[in-house]
């Protein structure tokens, strides 16, 4: 089929002028096609990850191993969706602070700062960043589909696109954290559930 830009053109749900490879932190949204459940399921409140779902974080926690400039902040893998902030951290020499959050714990890695001396990665948008993972995810799902392991997907493993929201200030990352922390206490609640 020939490229036909009226029928074909998708209207992005990005902010146009935004540069989405500025420092700062992003809040994201990824879904699995067709809303299943294949990341695993909510029982008495807690996330039990599934094979595709223990993929799902192993890749998320990869990801600074694949782009240095970025550094990982609260994550939950859900049944058919998976929630996370990252951050982008293009600066030398970090993040301005390591601040901590509603628990104590700091907002991002701070253990994985780039060492003095070291030539920074070129810069990554975030969309590279959430394509890569839903890739690397995906590649390895068909590996243990031609295994065996896993049942084979329609199309994709991951619904088009991801929603995002560019966190603003600290009120606002304390805010996300206790939403992605809490989504597994309220599944039922979620706009994205869907009963098994």
């Amino acid at each position: 089929m020939v490229y036909n830009s009226e029928i074909h053109h998708r209207r992005s749900i990005r902010y146009g002028k935004y540069d989405y490879s500025r420092d700062g932190a992003y809040f994201i949204t990824v879904c699995a096609q067709n809303m299943k459940c294949v990341f695993g399921e909510i029982q008495k409140g807690e996330m039990k990850l599934s094979g595709a779902g223990e993929m799902v974080e192993y890749w998320w926690r990869q990801l600074p191993e694949k782009f240095q400039n970025i550094r990982l902040d609260e994550f939950a893998v859900m049944p058919n969706h998976f929630h996370g902030i990252l951050w982008i951290v293009n600066r030398k020499g970090g993040l301005p602070r390591c601040r901590g959050d509603l628990y104590g714990r700091p907002s991002y890695d701070c253990s994985n700062e780039r060492r003095a001396g070291t030539r920074p990665a070129p810069t990554k948008t975030l969309g590279n960043i959430v394509g890569a993972f839903k890739s690397l995810m995906t590649n390895e799902y068909i590996r243990n589909v031609k295994m065996g392991k896993f049942p084979p997907f329609e199309k994709s493993i991951w619904q088009r696109n991801y929603w995002e929201h560019i966190v603003r200030d600290d009120k606002d990352l304390n805010r996300i954290r206790e939403y992605i922390i809490n989504n597994p206490l309220n599944w039922e609640l979620d706009e994205l559930y869907r009963a098994v």
